[in-house]
């Protein structure tokens, strides 16, 4: 399926992913090597601008809304998502976006220059909206722009970039590098370089084709946009799919987010993603993070090799998602979903058997990391991209920029909610804290496996029909019988041709 990619269409999934998910990634693992020097430099400013030594509750404070307010800036631009998409289209908004990664960079790297710690805080809030911003607007780009028998493919670009931007993040923070007292503020200021890069290249790549069509209403723009993510002239065919998901539409305005939570028609597509996007976060990757150095400590491993032993993480998370990226068009989206959840499940499980025989047998923490590796593994193989991917996939045009309003605000408030309350849970469980991850990653698997139908390879239209029986909703509606009956047209034989079967199609 790779050999079809064009390299219009590479370059837009990759510069997209570039600008958006990696920072993303980045920004999830750049905090943790500069930690201590961040920290002095609150303590310095304090002594300056008051004369006394700063509290270490006031430095735990400050510190803990540095980490966070990411996420509630994230939220802030998954709740402004839909409204920008509507004026600036999913490029447009893509473009935007690079705006507030360069003003970040900036306040984020001056800020201990002009002795403000407050910057840096500001830095961090506006790099989580453009986060927010970045994974709703990214995934509904590359959904729409490439062809169905490899849009899962193009839309693993998004967490495989994820992984990566968080290995850099734990390679760039190696004391070597920028892990330094003199230069933690090279690691923000290389925040505004994948943004600039992107502002290179995108303006000379088109807008979403789909976007063109059912909502500019620019056939010919649709047209161009088409032939150059596809690589050829006669696009006919992907243009009529186009317009018989217009014409199955009852309206083709933009469905608000009020209007989307009272429609029954796409109820159990709204759960889905609901249930998705809340175990994306609740499912204990970000647990395991705060665990791994005391785990490899307890294995004996010395501090100073902490960082590199790290970097197996990151590694092993690009590597997963690759390889999700290379098989999901064989294997599907649903058995990858379910398979990912329920190995985190069994390696969580022998987690916490491992932790609760760590001080009794020496070789015992050796096997707690291979856990936390299996358990990034698994998560990379399909929940740490899927989800987005499907957001994309089980709602038609009107929906979309609503249905990823939903997700996101689910995503990052539940985000918040592990940041927030996961300290409390390991400090009443201990090591049984994970059995609460095994919970959600059982359950998670059981609802995907009632619920949700396979989405490979099959156009908009068909996911919204498999989902009609489950809905309850008449299926077709007399509207769809006469878009079957106008999508079958005669072809030069006189033979009658369907149009909406053929492979090549979006």
């Amino acid at each position: 399926a790779l050999l079809t990619v064009t390299g219009c269409l590479f370059s837009a999934a990759f510069f997209g992913a570039l600008g958006s998910s990696f920072l993303y990634g980045y920004n999830l693992s750049v905090v943790n090597a500069p930690a201590v020097y961040i920290k002095a430099f609150y303590n310095k400013t304090w002594m300056e601008r008051y004369g006394e030594h700063i509290p270490a509750e006031t430095v735990t404070l400050l510190w803990s809304i540095t980490v966070s307010i990411f996420s509630i800036g994230g939220l802030i631009g998954a709740l402004s998502v839909s409204f920008i998409i509507k004026a600036l289209g999913r490029k447009g908004t893509l473009l935007l976006n690079n705006g507030f990664a360069v003003i970040a960079a900036l306040l984020l790297s001056l800020g201990e220059k002009s002795r403000s710690f407050e910057m840096l805080i500001i830095g961090r809030l506006i790099m989580g909206v453009d986060s927010g911003i970045a994974l709703s607007a990214l995934p509904m780009y590359l959904g729409e722009i490439s062809p169905r028998h490899i849009r899962g493919s193009i839309g693993q670009f998004n967490s495989i970039l994820i992984c990566l931007g968080v290995f850099a993040g734990q390679v760039l923070g190696l004391p070597e590098l920028l892990g330094q007292e003199s230069r933690w503020n090279f690691l923000f200021s290389f925040l505004a370089l994948p943004a600039v890069l992107q502002l290179c290249v995108l303006p000379f790549l088109p807008e979403s084709p789909r976007y063109l069509l059912m909502e500019k209403r620019d056939e010919a723009g649709a047209e161009k946009a088409f032939q150059r993510f596809l690589g050829k002239k006669d696009v006919s065919q992907e243009l009529e799919e186009v317009h018989a998901e217009a014409r199955a539409q009852d309206n083709l305005h933009i469905v608000s987010v009020l209007q989307l939570l009272k429609n029954p028609a796409v109820r159990w597509q709204l759960i889905t993603i609901i249930v998705t996007m809340a175990c994306y976060q609740l499912c204990g990757l970000n647990a395991i993070w705060y665990y791994t150095n005391g785990i490899l400590r307890e294995a004996g491993f010395a501090n100073n090799l902490l960082p590199y032993i790290t970097l197996s993480t990151g590694a092993i998370e690009t590597l997963a998602a690759i390889t999700s990226g290379l098989v999901i068009e064989r294997i599907g989206r649903k058995p990858l979903l379910i398979f990912g959840f329920s190995s985190m499940a069994v390696f969580f499980s022998l987690l916490t058997v491992f932790l609760n025989f760590q001080d009794s047998v020496s070789w015992m923490p050796y096997l707690s990391y291979i856990c936390i590796l299996a358990v990034i593994a698994s998560f990379c193989s399909g929940p740490g991209g899927i989800p987005f991917i499907l957001t994309g996939e089980l709602f038609e045009q009107s929906y979309r920029p609503a249905a990823f309003m939903i997700a996101g605000t689910v995503n990052w408030l539940s985000n918040f909610t592990v940041g927030l309350l996961f300290p409390f849970i390991q400090e009443l469980l201990q090591a049984f804290a994970f059995l609460v991850f095994v919970g959600v990653c059982t359950l998670g698997s059981i609802y995907l496996y009632v619920v949700l139908p396979e989405t490979k390879n099959k156009t908009f239209m068909d996911i919204s029909q498999s989902f009609a029986k489950i809905n309850k909703m008449p299926n077709p509606s007399l509207g769809q019988e006469m878009e079957l009956v106008l999508s079958i047209k005669p072809d030069t034989n006189g033979k009658a041709q369907d149009v909406t079967k053929t492979e090549s199609s979006f």
